[in-house]
Formats: structure tokens, sequence, C-alpha cells
């Protein structure tokens, strides 16, 4: 068998996040996986680098799976592509180690989320809105909170039900990116809807009590999840 690793990006404001749901919801791996299977003519199963919500975008998700198939990867790669929808798209296959794993070899997730300050209707389906100014060097101290390991159970939908809710965090920071506000942040792993929770956080919070919470386990604002329409799998790192 073959193991293939492929660098895919999607637009994921109609879909139901990547992970496969039941017949007739529509999500990112269930699409890929019907259009390599009609082409290699075997079940193919794909494993992530993360499983991004319903209606979160990817510029740099990986995914690896094993196939008999001699085919050609320049050539599956095209045919892939010319069955997908235009919303998902395979930028790169190779052939990769037997031990290679998407998820389990991932040494760095990078995620960016977008924030408009004021509405558009062009940028809409990939940023957020917030009407309220904001204070670049304040939401900077915020982040510069959630570097290092921590417990982040406190900001994930998860809320401790994971075995292991502890992750390290490499850098976090915001920037200015035209008319937009960009925060990046980048860790060993991430829990589930654990970003959106953190920008909405970082846009309320006043610096401490992000450090706090993470310390204690208790929320100082009780919070909703950013706009999904935001947020991005940047890229993964191997």
């Amino acid at each position: 068998m073959r193991n293939i690793r492929m660098t895919i990006e999607y637009d994921g404001t109609d879909y139901a996040g990547w992970q496969k749901q039941p017949e007739g919801v529509s999500t990112v791996q269930g699409v890929l996986e019907e259009a390599l299977g009609r082409i290699v003519q075997e079940h193919v199963l794909l494993t992530a680098a993360g499983r991004t919500d319903r209606g979160v975008h990817a510029r740099g998700q990986v995914a690896n799976f094993r196939i008999s198939s001699a085919l050609n990867l320049h050539r599956l790669s095209y045919a892939v592509n010319s069955l997908l929808p235009p919303t998902v798209r395979v930028m790169e296959m190779e052939e990769v180690p037997d031990d290679f794993h998407a998820r389990y070899s991932a040494l760095v997730r990078e995620y960016r989320y977008f924030l408009l300050e004021k509405p558009s209707a062009i940028n809409r389906r990939y940023a957020g809105y917030i009407s309220k100014p904001l204070n670049l060097d304040q939401l900077n101290l915020c982040a510069g909170e959630l570097v290092g390991k921590h417990d982040f159970s406190v900001y994930s939908r998860d809320n401790g039900a994971a075995d292991n809710t502890f992750c390290t965090v490499y850098s976090a920071a915001w920037e200015h990116q035209g008319d937009m506000l960009v925060f990046r942040i980048s860790a060993s792993r991430f829990l589930r809807t654990m970003v959106r929770y953190l920008v909405s956080a970082q846009l309320e919070a006043s610096p401490g009590e992000l450090e706090e919470a993470l310390r204690t386990g208790k929320r100082v604002k009780k919070l909703v999840p950013a706009d999904p329409a935001g947020l991005f799998l940047w890229r993964v790192v191997y």
C-alpha cells in the first residue's frame, strides 16, 4: 500500500466541518473521499492534521491516505480536482514513508483569524466583524499570555472532556493587514473550538484576565466563540 500525503485548500462556508458525517451532510472529508474513491476504484479513508469546525476554512490542511493503485500522483491530483466542487482544491500530493501520519506526525499547526472593523459585503465570508474600536497594543498583551504550555479546557468546547487538554502555544500575536486585524497563533495542538474562544476572549478581556483563566480554569466572562467565517487553518509543519 502506498501512503499519500496531500495539502488541501477549502472554503468551509457551506460545509459541516472537515469530519465525515452521516449521508446527506456535506463535509470536506466526505467530498474528497468520494472523489478519490471514484478515481482509484477502492475505499479511501483520509486522516487530517486537524478537524476544522463548520464554516472554518483552510489554506494548508494536510491529510494522508493509503491506496494500492499505482496511478501517477500528478494525474491523480488533476483527476480529483476535476471532480471536486470549486470550494475544495488539492494543492499538492506526494508519496511519503509508511510511518507518516497527518495528525500524529505534525509538530506545529498555525491558525489565522481575520477580523473586520467595518462591515464588508465582499469579505464577510472570510472574516469576522466587530463594531467597537480595538487597541492593538492591548490585544497583543492578551495574546502574550497564551504563550507556553497551559490547560486550555477553559477555552474549549471539549470543556475538559478530552483525555489531554494541555497545549503548547509557540506564538500568538495580532497585526494590521490592510483593512483587517489578523490574529496568528501556532501551537503543538488545538482543542475543539479553542481558537475561536481565544479570539472572543481577547476581544473582551483586559490584560491579565486570560492568564488568570488559564491558571484557575474559570473564565472571567461568559463567551461565545468568534464567527467561524474568520478562521483559517493556515499551515502544518512536520
